[in-house]
């Protein structure tokens, strides 16, 4: 700690501030393909099925009637906790077959309801229903961004998992990380987003998935991870530490082949936006745009690197011109991670304000 009193023209005493080095985080740089596998808490609402009963052509959705909206999350029936797709299917039925009205607990927007729903019975399926389509989870190939070896803590992604059809975010209630090998590369184009194609295994890559924000899902791993392409622990860069020009991004492209290719960043915003999204980069290594086009799904939370620090983390690719895409700030991953505390700490030139 460093007492610092700022006087006007040197005679004036304006204001005591304290200052706070803040030494850098550093660790080990990512890359590593990573297959995504998420649970919610309780059952997302994705749509309505209406039930068609004999004679009528249009079919009637009970929970629509009594105000089930998608994006609501199914936390239980009758009080008894639900946790997938088919366990709400089963309940509904075995419940209706003694109750004429069942209670749904439903989460909407983190605030807890009730709904009275009276099932219908459907004789197409033999069982009776309530007019909802749902889903449980969530699944993909996306990259890890970094690992401290100390906490064994990670970051991944750099953006929020939501739902595919309601684009709510993924309420967790269990979820986990497990190394992927990318199998094949579906190109990018100006209009159409690329893919990698990968398969999931359990090895050391293992890890739990505690949180899932705007800035990505972060967690703990269970083993050890290592970089072969930077074998030392690295520096995580400060927001203002970013400069527009050259640096590199980690990926893979291959099996579990970590790669750096040649990227630009062309603008650092004064502040990130509310989505996390804080600079933009463009591709410019000829080799990975005549492999995949530009940036493609798989590649969010691949590691930005830039004069030897952890910059930031790929997040979103510009539809309109895939070769240009956004990036997330690598100190606001460590927040999240709780790595790095900045609350009440304002950075100026490599130091910190202590306000």
């Amino acid at each position: 700690m460093i007492n610092l009193d700022l006087r006007l023209f040197g005679v004036v005493p304006i204001k005591r501030v304290t200052l706070q080095v803040v030494p850098p985080v550093k660790v080990i740089a990512g890359g590593h393909s990573i297959g995504v596998l998420l649970h919610a808490q309780g059952v997302i609402v994705v749509g309505y099925a209406n039930i068609h009963e004999a004679g009528d052509s249009v079919g009637f959705s009970p929970a629509r009637h009594a105000g089930i909206l998608p994006g609501d999350v199914i936390v239980s029936i009758e009080e008894k906790v639900v946790q997938s797709d088919s366990q709400v299917s089963f309940l509904i039925d075995q419940l209706a077959r003694k109750k004429d009205v069942l209670r749904f607990q439903v989460k909407r927007n983190g605030t807890l309801q009730e709904y009275r729903i009276k099932p219908i019975y459907c004789s197409e399926t033999k069982r009776y229903r309530v007019g909802l389509y749902v889903r449980d989870g969530a699944a993909g190939v996306g990259t890890l961004t970094f690992y401290e070896p100390n906490t064994k803590k990670y970051g991944a992604l750099g953006h929020v998992i939501t739902n595919s059809e309601t684009n709510k975010f993924l309420d967790l209630h269990d979820g986990k990380i497990v190394g992927a090998s990318v199998q094949g590369i579906q190109k990018g184009e100006r209009g159409k987003i690329g893919e990698k194609i990968g398969v999931f295994f359990g090895d050391g890559t293992t890890g739990s998935i505690e949180k899932n924000t705007v800035y990505g899902i972060f967690g703990r791993m269970k083993g050890s991870l290592s970089n072969p392409l930077f074998t030392k622990l690295m520096p995580v860069a400060m927001g203002h530490q970013i400069k527009k020009g050259k640096a590199k991004m980690l990926t893979v492209l291959k099996g579990e082949k970590i790669e750096a290719f040649d990227v630009e960043i062309q603008n650092v915003f004064s502040q990130p936006r509310p989505d996390g999204k804080a600079f933009i980069i463009k591709i410019t290594d000829p080799e990975l745009l005549n492999r995949t086009g530009g940036i493609i799904q798989g590649m969010s939370g691949s590691p930005i690197i830039q004069n030897g620090r952890l910059v930031g983390a790929v997040t979103h690719v510009f539809i309109n011109d895939p070769t240009r895409g956004y990036g997330v700030l690598a100190e606001s991953m460590l927040e999240e991670a709780g790595l790095l505390s900045a609350k009440g700490l304002r950075k100026v030139s490599g130091l910190s304000l202590l306000l």
